[in-house]
């Protein structure tokens, strides 16, 4: 790829949620400060919530990351389960031995058997539930009564949604009131800024080995915001873009142009019948470079 080209050990703009590139920003750090205050006081639910691309995943990740041996996690990153198959699942991340057709009774007495059990060796079990705007209102009811496990002092199991803003209305539903008012804790992951992805940039490119000047000029960066809307997804996806269209070029500093066009080739990938000519035309530039679109797979 243009790894070389640039100076970098390895590609920084990629999409999967890699907690070494976790970058704080005033809205990912007062989140992450928000989750660990909260599982510290070990009551209620508590509820991130950000639109698509905003981090949500990587700051899940992050915090399981962060705190520390006293808390055992139990993540479930696909939670549109029915109520068994959900408390199923909380079994196996609990690594609890089960028949194999256990029943109802005997799969939330074995729950709850284990989290005693870990109560008991002071650990705070930490259950948490990636794009929980798909969970069932029955699952969230069956997680519900589970909360209501405590002992003298505490409870023994606290969840944490991370969903897109429709988990809001998603909670408004009546059946579940008593859930809606058990958050005691709730934080928004919001956009980053046009100066949050000038630092952002440049973190990315550090860790990734980049040692060099100013790699995206100061145009590219604004290009960057307004494209992007400050979703660091699409910051990611149009950066790495434009590094390949830098490279191809055989040029050592991306542009404002660069990120036009990857701008445009990336609304092009959900609107191809707007510009059919883009893509070939950015694809035939960077095989010139020597690469192909497969490379950023």
């Amino acid at each position: 790829m243009y790894s070389k080209h640039f100076g970098l050990r390895e590609a920084p703009f990629g999409i999967t949620p890699d907690t070494s590139y976790f970058f704080t920003s005033p809205h990912s750090q007062e989140a992450l400060n928000t989750l660990l205050v909260a599982a510290k006081s070990g009551e209620g639910f508590i509820k991130i919530t950000g639109e698509v691309g905003t981090g949500k995943t990587l700051l899940c990740r992050k915090f399981i990351a962060t705190v520390g041996p006293d808390f055992v996690t139990a993540y479930i990153p696909n939670p549109y389960l029915e109520p068994r198959t959900l408390m199923l699942a909380l079994a196996d991340e609990l690594e609890l031995p089960l028949e194999k057709d256990v029943d109802q009774h005997q799969l939330l007495k074995s729950i709850t058997h284990r989290l005693m059990d870990l109560a008991r060796e002071g650990k705070q079990v930490l259950l948490l539930l990636d794009e929980a705007q798909a969970i069932p209102v029955e699952s969230l009811e069956a997680l519900r009564l589970l909360t209501n496990l405590e002992t003298e002092k505490r409870k023994l199991l606290q969840i944490v949604l991370f969903g897109q803003p429709e988990l809001n209305q998603h909670l408004q539903a009546n059946s579940i009131r008593q859930l809606a008012q058990r958050i005691t804790f709730h934080y928004h992951l919001g956009p980053l800024s046009r100066d949050d992805i000038e630092y952002y940039i440049a973190h990315r490119l550090r860790v990734a080995g980049y040692t060099g000047g100013r790699l995206f000029s100061r145009a590219a960066i604004s290009r960057l915001y307004k494209a992007s809307g400050g979703i660091p997804r699409l910051v990611n996806i149009m950066a790495n873009k434009a590094l390949m269209l830098c490279f191809g070029e055989g040029k050592q500093q991306v542009s404002g142009r660069h990120v036009r066009l990857a701008a445009r080739d990336t609304v092009a990938a959900g609107r191809k019948a707007r510009w059919p000519w883009l893509a070939a035309g950015v694809s035939l530039l960077i095989a010139a470079g020597g690469l192909t679109w497969a490379l950023t797979k």
